[in-house]
C-alpha cells in the first residue's frame, strides 16, 4: 500500500516589493513521501516569488510533463514553466518550446545545476534564469516548518524577509545565467 501524501497549509502574507505583488495567500501543499521537505519548501518560495494570476502547483509527481509550478493564461496555455530543484537539460529544452518563460528554482549548489546543463542544447538557453537561496535560508525555513503555517514573506531588490511560525530568517534571491 503506497504512503498517502503529507498535506501542509499556509496562510502567507506576501509582499513582493520589487515587483509590486501584494497579497494574502492561502495554500494547501501535498508533500508525496518521495518529496523532501527542503524541495517542499523550495517549491512553496518559488511560487511565492513567481506570484501572478493564472499560478498553480502542478499535479506533482504523477505528471511528469509539467513543472512544479507553472502558470496558464486564460486559454489554459503554459506561460511560464517554473521547475525546482535540479532538472536535466532535455526538461529545460523541453519547457523553453512548452513556455514563453522558463524559471528554475534550486536549493542545490547553483555551479553543479549549471555543470550538468553545460554543452547541452537548450532552447532559447539565454532566457532561462536559476535561481539560488543564501546557504541556510531553505533549511532555516524547514527547520520551522509545521502542518499548519504562518508566513510573512517580503522581498526588497532581491533580498527576502521571512517569517515564519515565529522563526525569522532573511537571505538573498541570486540569479544566474546559462553560460
Amino acid at each position: 500500500m503506497a504512503l498517502p501524501a503529507t498535506i501542509h497549509t499556509f496562510t502567507v502574507q506576501l509582499a513582493d516589493v520589487d515587483r509590486g505583488v501584494y497579497d494574502e495567500l492561502s495554500l494547501r501543499i501535498a508533500r508525496h513521501p518521495s518529496e523532501t521537505e527542503t524541495y517542499m519548501m523550495t517549491r512553496l518560495l518559488a511560487y511565492c516569488l513567481e506570484y501572478e494570476e493564472g499560478i498553480a502547483f502542478s499535479d506533482g509527481l504523477s505528471q511528469t510533463d509539467e513543472p512544479a509550478v507553472l502558470v496558464r493564461d486564460m486559454t489554459g496555455s503554459i506561460t511560464a514553466w517554473i521547475e525546482v530543484g535540479a532538472p536535466d537539460a532535455d526538461r529545460i529544452h523541453f519547457a523553453s518550446k512548452a513556455a514563453g518563460r522558463v524559471a528554475v528554482y534550486t536549493h542545490r549548489d547553483p555551479a553543479k545545476v549549471l555543470a550538468s546543463w553545460a554543452g547541452k542544447k537548450i532552447h532559447r538557453s539565454e532566457d532561462v534564469v536559476l535561481h539560488s537561496f543564501d546557504d541556510g535560508l531553505v533549511e532555516g525555513a524547514v527547520a520551522a516548518l509545521d502542518r499548519r503555517n504562518t508566513m510573512t514573506l517580503s522581498v526588497t531588490e532581491r533580498q527576502i524577509y521571512l517569517e515564519l511560525n515565529g522563526a525569522h530568517l532573511s537571505g538573498a534571491v541570486h540569479e544566474h545565467r546559462i553560460e
